[in-house]
C-alpha cells in the first residue's frame, strides 16, 4: 500500500502548477505545498483542508493587494503607523484618532484637516490614517499641493487639457493634500481645484494638512467666489484636528541623540 504522504506528495503535478499559475493563484500553490510538508494535515478531511487553503489563500490575496495600494499611495512616511503616534504633551486626542483609522470617515465621504505650524506632525499622521484606509483596500493617494500642480501644468503641455489628470485624481478614494494653501495661487490654479473639489465632493474623502487656519483659508483661495465655492465643498462636512504645538521633528531628533 503506497504511504499516505506520498498521496499527498504527489497530489499536484506539474501541470497542475502550470495550470495555477496561469489562473493567477501561484499562492494557492504555495498554501498546498505547506500543507505537504505537515503530516497533521493528512488525517483531516478534505472540506476542512479545503477551508483551510481558502482561508490562506484569502490572507495572502489581501496582503499582497494592500502592499501594492501602500505602494501606490506614494506616502511621504510610508513607515507611518497608527500604533506608533505620540500622544505625550500634544492636544492629540487617541480617542479621535481610533475612530480615524476605522476610515468610518471615508464611508461618510467626509473630508479630515489636520491644521498646525510644521513639524508638529500633520503629515505623519495623514500617512497613518491613509495606510488604515490601504488595509481597508481603498484606492488612497498622498501628494503635495505644489507637486499637483505642477503635474497639471505637465498634462496641459502634453495633451492640451487636464482633464486626464482631473479624472485619475477625483476616483481616489481617499486623497491626501499636503501643503494645503502653502504657496499662492494663480486664478489658473483656482479653477484647477475649484474642478477636483467638486468632483470629489460627497463621494469621496481627502485630507488637508495646512498652517493656515479656517479664517485664513479665504484670502489664500484668492478672496472670491473661487474661494467661497472651493470652501463650501471642504469646511462644511470635515473632521478639524489641531494635533498640538509641540514640534515632533526637534522630539525625535532629540530622542534619537
Amino acid at each position: 500500500m503506497v504511504p499516505v504522504t506520498m498521496e499527498v506528495e504527489t497530489m499536484i503535478s506539474d501541470e497542475t502548477k502550470r495550470k495555477l499559475r496561469e489562473l493567477n493563484l501561484s499562492e494557492l500553490i504555495n498554501g498546498l505545498e505547506l500543507q505537504q510538508q505537515d503530516i497533521q494535515y493528512v488525517s483531516l478531511p478534505f472540506d476542512e483542508r479545503l477551508q483551510m487553503l481558502t482561508d490562506y489563500l484569502y490572507q495572502e490575496k489581501y496582503n499582497g493587494r494592500v502592499q501594492r495600494l501602500i505602494k501606490a499611495s506614494k506616502f511621504r512616511y510610508p513607515e507611518a503607523d497608527i500604533n506608533s503616534i505620540a500622544y505625550e504633551g500634544r492636544a492629540l486626542e487617541r480617542n479621535q484618532m481610533i475612530e480615524l483609522s476605522t476610515c468610518q470617515f471615508i464611508h461618510s465621504n467626509a473630508d479630515v484637516i489636520f491644521q498646525g505650524y510644521a513639524g508638529i506632525g500633520k503629515t505623519y499622521l495623514a500617512c497613518a490614517i491613509g495606510k488604515q484606509a490601504c488595509k481597508q483596500q481603498f484606492s488612497t493617494q498622498y501628494i503635495r499641493l505644489t507637486d499637483l500642480l505642477v503635474l497639471r501644468d505637465e498634462m496641459r503641455l502634453i495633451h492640451g487639457n487636464d482633464m486626464k489628470l482631473l479624472k485619475k485624481f477625483s476616483r481616489y478614494k481617499l486623497l491626501i493634500l499636503d501643503e494645503w494653501l502653502a504657496d499662492e495661487l494663480t486664478e489658473k490654479d483656482l479653477h484647477f481645484i475649484l474642478e477636483l473639489t467638486e468632483r470629489r465632493h460627497d463621494c469621496t474623502s481627502t485630507i488637508f494638512c495646512t498652517q493656515y487656519k479656517l479664517e485664513e483659508w479665504h484670502g489664500r483661495l484668492g478672496g472670491n467666489i473661487h474661494a467661497d465655492n472651493i470652501m463650501d465643498r471642504i469646511v462644511h462636512n470635515a473632521i478639524w484636528i489641531y494635533p498640538s504645538d509641540k514640534n515632533m521633528r526637534k522630539y525625535y531628533a532629540r530622542q534619537t541623540k
